[in-house]
């Protein structure tokens, strides 16, 4: 079923209002869509260099906007809708204790969902649901997720088609290592 929901995701990059099909899709998997809209954004930008940015723009606005619906899922409909889809994503076990722990490292785990491939909705959710002032939240998910999709313009643009393989299959974890780099400095500065 998800193979088919990629393959049809994919082929709206085609479709004549695929702008607006990005935004849809940006919007609806910061809350609850499990394709990224990396799938739409890649084909759109090896198609038309020259829209690189704009397609990207659209993908930030939407994806933070639709991490505002996610933030909204988790401060006021968590038990109803929030909790159902952590659970369904495998991630409904540690929510107490994550909960203890989130607004502490709150910045952190917005900016380390929105750029790596972590799914970003588990965090706008538990965002909402552990009260993370709305401000902090809005403003890291527009730096991740500018800094995820304006890379991916910037290489797609730069490089074209030759680097969509490095992007679809190794760019997640070049943003992986660099977190986890960053946090290490982070440590090693505050203990050593």
């Amino acid at each position: 079923m998800l193979n088919r929901l990629y393959s049809r995701t994919l082929a709206l990059a085609d479709h004549p209002h695929a702008l607006w099909w990005l935004a849809l899709v940006a919007f609806v998997e910061s809350s609850v869509f499990p394709i990224p809209p990396d799938v739409l954004m890649i084909p759109m930008i090896i198609a038309r260099p020259s829209r690189a940015w704009l397609i990207a723009g659209v993908a930030l606005v939407a994806s933070v906007a639709g991490g505002l619906l996610g933030y909204a899922i988790g401060a006021f409909f968590y038990d109803s809708l929030g909790q159902p889809i952590l659970e369904a994503l495998g991630k409904g076990d540690a929510m107490a204790e994550f909960n203890t722990r989130f607004n502490d490292f709150g910045f952190w785990a917005v900016l380390g969902a929105g750029v790596t491939p972590f799914p970003y909705k588990v965090i706008t959710i538990m965002s909402g649901w552990t009260g993370m002032p709305v401000a902090t939240f809005v403003a890291t998910s527009i730096l991740a997720r500018a800094l995820r999709f304006f890379i991916v313009a910037a290489l797609l643009w730069k490089f074209g088609a030759p680097i969509r393989e490095f992007i679809e299959k190794r760019l997640g974890l070049v943003f992986t290592v660099f977190i986890v780099l960053l946090f290490g400095s982070f440590f090693l500065i505050r203990y050593l």
